[in-house]
Formats: structure tokens, C-alpha cells, sequence
């Protein structure tokens, strides 16, 4: 669909034929045939969907039938379920009730998503404004007013001659302007799509913050679990800088052994400040996100390991995603409203036909404004033509079609961004499920070593400065593992926020 194939789009009347009574007929039905036609006839194009070519899959390689699994907590293997619905209340999979109040509260509260249904219900009372005109306009009228003429200059403005009267004039008038290349159809259409706009708006708004929500919270239990075993590797090497410093009053090691040990112990303290910062921010987005001021605090958010990771993934069917995706319907609906704004341009240098009429009377009793002889009416037309305008219009027009191939290479771009969103979910998730596991196994290897240290330890065959340094490598393992757990949880939230975040199956969704 282009917008330079902006001609009229108007139905043909059927030619006919017979004698002087079909003429009759045929002049009987000519009148609400011509009122037919026109009202069928509108000037530039007829808006029509871009075709995508959305292919058989989001990724160039085939993905693997599920990721890699891994013990304990997030470690389940996903698969994709292929063209299973994605639920609109898509983050109860995690099976939090604690994070499913957190998403609620914000969905309710936060004033982004107030001021997107504000913006909807603005921009559907705008469409519905210009579809007034559709109609003629009737306006009533009543003036008294009580004045002096001038006897000695002017000729009396009454019969009787009196020189002050009241005078009470009433009229009725009504106006139309034909829509007769659908200039105003055209812009009711530009209108209705800038309000479909919206409401692709506001779902989005609302997929946006509920990702986002659930994100800080698996985001701040990591940072939580983080702190923790970083506080504990802070002690334990607190721990064994003073068995070195021990040790070197001893003159068993030499000082380079004790100072290595306080570099060390300084790393892991300067870790903390960061950790510390990180949590404080995380709580203050995240009461901003439910609407609340940070003073005021959030709720507590869920430990991690109390999160479900979802095994089957929906994973929807290329070609449904451009149906699916808010950012893309938004896109398909400013394209939309440039291709009814060509024929908007293109109506305004067609003539212009308006027809007025009004009705009334005016006498200087109340009583008498419509008695014989104090009626007045009126009734006519105008037709204008806009003959010169230093190129106004033309260039207008030309504007117009440019903005239409501005919003259809937008679409485009939308559309490929969308299915790169998927994409690179949908890798995410596979590396995320490689790293955990490796993560995990180094966690577990590391959790072993302790347990052999400890029962060495035991048996007197090692110090307790090498017990010391296997509980610090669990931590740091613990670390390790927490944040590739995270990365999981939050790398699925996105899955379902590309996936268009399955507002559509909800049934109290705008639309």
C-alpha cells in the first residue's frame, strides 16, 4: 500500500435505460444513489497492513528442545511450549504470592499507568469530537436589547416612530459543511487510530512495569543473598588475617604473608559498599514503581530460592507476534493515521461546498416575535475553491506523504526490533541455564571442599587457616551462583514481556 496512490475511492452508480416512466424511476433513486456515493467516497489511500515476512522461527540456528538442567532451586530445565497462550498474568508462574501483590499494587497505583489511560480517554473524546461533524451544527439564538434611534437624523426604525424600544429577536440557525471528498471521514480515521494508539500504550505501559517490578525483586533478592555471603567472606578472612598476624609474631610466616591477607580482607570489604548501594537503589525504584514515595518503603520482596522458575515457556508463533506486541501495534497505528492524514491533506484542495439556513423573529413585545409580519428566514449555500496559496496546500500534501513513509520505515524497524527481542531472550535463557549449571557445579565443588576441610580439620591433618580459605571460596562460589540463578529468573520476565505479555487474553483489558 502506498500513499501516492491517493485517488478517490468511490463506488459506481449502475447506468440504466427505458422509456419516460423508468426516467421517473431512475430520477426517483438518482437522490439517495448520489447521497450513497458520496458519503462512499473519500480522497488518498485506503489503509491496508504492511505484509512481514515473519518467518518459521526466531533465532538463525534451531534452538535446543530444552536448556541445560541443574539441582536445586532454578535449576529445572525450560522447554518451549510452541504456540501455547502467554497468560496475562503471566508472573504468577514464579509461584510468589508476596510477588504477585508487589505486581498488583503497582499495576493499581503507579502513576505512569494513570496517566495512560488519561492519555486514551483524551485521545478517544478527541475521535469522538470530530465525528460531530458528521452532523450539521444547530445553534439557537435570543438577543434583547433596548436602544434609542436617532428621529432627527435617521428615518424611524419602527413604524410607530418611537424613538426608545425594546427589541427581542429569536432565531434558529443550522449550518453543515459536505464531507463530500471525506476530508472528515479522513480525519476521524486518523483520530480513531491515534486512539488505538493509546491503548497499545497503555497495555504496554502496564507489560513494562509489571517486567520491571518483577525484575527488582529477583534482582534485590540476589543483591540481599550477595551481601550476605560477601559479609561472611569479610569475617572469615577477618578471621585469618589475625592467625597470620599470630603466626608472624610467632615467626612462622613472614610479614608479605599478613599484609597479602589485609589486601585481600580490603577487596572484600570495598565489595560491600557497592552491594550496599545497589539494595538501597533497588528498594527506591521499586517504591516508585508501586507508586509510593521512597521514604515510604515497598514491601518485602521474595528470597530467591522461595521463586519458581516456569519449566514451559509459551513461545508464540512468529507471525502472531506483530499482533501481539503493544510497541508494534502503536507503530501500525501511527502508520495508519499518516495514510488517513494524505487523504486529509488532499480533501482540503478539493472545493469545499458549506449550506446554512435559519429560521426566526424579532418584534419589540416577547409576545409577538413570531406573529405574521415578524418572521424572517433564510436559507443558501457556498461553494469555495482555493484558486492560489503559494504552493501551501500542494506542499502540505507532499509533507503528508512524506510523513507516511517515515511512519511505514518506523513500522519496519519496530517489527525487527520486536523479533530481536525474542531472539535474544530466547538465547539468554539457553546460556543462562549453561551458566547456572556451571556455576552450580562450582558451588557444589566448592561446598565439597569445605566438608573435607572441616573433617580434616577434624582429623588434625590440616590447619584452620585452610579451613579458613575453603569456606571463603564456598562463598565466593555462592556469589557466583547466585547471580547466574538471577540472571534466570529475570532473563524469563523478558521472554514474556518480548512475547507481547498476553494482555489479549485478558478480558478486562481496553480495547
Amino acid at each position: 500500500m502506498s500513499a501516492r496512490n491517493r485517488g478517490a475511492r468511490c463506488a459506481r452508480a449502475p447506468a440504466g435505460s427505458g422509456g419516460p416512466g423508468a426516467a421517473v424511476a431512475l430520477r426517483a433513486a438518482l437522490v439517495p444513489a448520489l447521497l450513497s456515493l458520496l458519503a462512499a467516497c473519500a480522497v488518498g489511500p485506503d489503509y491496508h497492513r504492511p505484509a512481514t515476512e515473519a518467518g518459521s522461527r526466531y533465532t538463525p540456528e534451531a534452538l535446543p528442545g530444552e536448556t541445560a538442567a541443574t539441582p536445586g532451586p532454578g535449576g529445572v530445565a525450560q522447554h518451549w511450549a510452541s504456540g501455547q497462550a502467554v497468560p496475562a498474568r503471566w508472573w504468577t508462574a514464579f509461584g510468589s504470592p508476596a510477588l504477585d501483590a508487589l505486581v498488583d499494587e503497582a499495576l493499581r497505583a503507579n502513576p505512569g499507568v494513570a496517566a495512560a489511560q488519561a492519555a486514551l480517554h483524551q485521545a478517544s473524546e478527541l475521535a469522538a469530537a470530530q465525528r460531530g461533524l458528521y452532523f450539521p451544527s444547530v445553534q439557537a439564538g435570543f438577543a434583547p436589547t433596548r436602544q434609542k434611534n436617532p428621529v432627527g437624523t435617521l428615518a424611524p426604525t419602527l413604524s410607530s416612530g418611537v424613538p426608545i424600544y425594546n427589541l427581542y429577536t429569536a432565531q434558529l440557525s443550522v449550518g453543515y459543511t459536505l464531507d463530500l471528498f471525506g476530508g472528515n471521514r479522513r480525519q476521524v480515521e486518523a483520530l480513531v487510530a491515534q486512539a488505538d494508539q493509546q491503548r497499545y500504550a497503555l497495555q504496554a505501559t502496564q507489560i513494562t512495569l509489571a517486567t520491571n517490578v518483577v525484575v527488582a525483586a529477583v534482582q534485590e533478592a540476589a543483591t540481599r543473598a550477595q551481601i550476605g555471603a560477601t559479609e561472611r567472606m569479610v569475617d572469615i578472612e577477618t578471621e585469618q588475617l589475625q592467625i597470620l598476624r599470630k603466626e608472624v609474631e610467632l615467626g612462622a610466616i613472614a610479614e608479605a604473608d599478613a599484609s597479602a591477607q589485609e589486601v585481600l580482607l580490603a577487596q572484600t570489604v570495598a565489595q560491600l559498599a557497592p552491594l550496599r548501594k545497589q539494595l538501597a537503589l533497588q528498594r527506591d525504584a521499586l517504591a516508585v514503581l508501586l507508586g509510593r514515595l521512597p521514604s515510604q518503603g515497598a514491601p518485602a520482596t521474595p528470597e530467591l530460592d522461595a521463586l519458581n522458575l516456569p519449566a514451559a515457556l509459551p513461545l508464540s508463533l512468529p507471525s502472531s507476534l506483530v499482533e501481539q506486541r503493544p510497541d508494534v501495534r502503536i507503530a501500525e497505528e501511527q502508520l495508519h493515521a499518516a495514510s488517513a492524514s494524505v487523504g486529509v491533506a488532499l480533501a482540503d484542495m478539493l472545493p469545499q461546498i458549506s449550506l446554512s439556513a435559519s429560521l426566526g423573529g424579532t418584534a419589540t413585545r416577547l409576545g409577538s416575535m413570531f406573529a405574521a409580519g415578524n418572521q424572517f428566514w433564510s436559507a443558501g449555500a457556498s461553494l469555495s475553491q482555493t484558486l492560489f496559496a503559494g504552493g501551501a496546500l500542494y506542499h502540505r500534501e507532499r509533507a503528508a506523504v512524506a510523513a507516511f513513509d517515515q511512519a511505514a520505515a518506523q513500522y519496519r524497524g519496530t517489527v525487527l526490533a520486536a523479533f530481536q527481542n525474542v531472539a535474544d531472550s530466547l538465547q539468554a535463557l539457553v546460556f543462562d541455564a549453561d551458566a547456572y549449571k556451571a556455576n552450580r557445579d562450582a558451588e557444589a565443588a566448592a561446598q565439597r571442599s569445605l566438608a573435607y576441610a572441616r573433617h580434616a580439620l577434624d582429623l588434625g591433618s590440616v590447619s584452620y587457616l585452610a579451613l579458613l580459605n575453603a569456606d571463603q571460596a564456598y562463598q565466593q562460589a555462592l556469589v557466583n551462583r547466585v547471580q547466574a540463578q538471577a540472571n534466570r529468573y529475570a532473563d524469563t520476565a523478558a521472554l514474556f514481556q518480548a512475547l507481547g505479555g498476553g494482555w489479549w487474553n485478558d478480558a478486562t483489558a481496553a480495547r
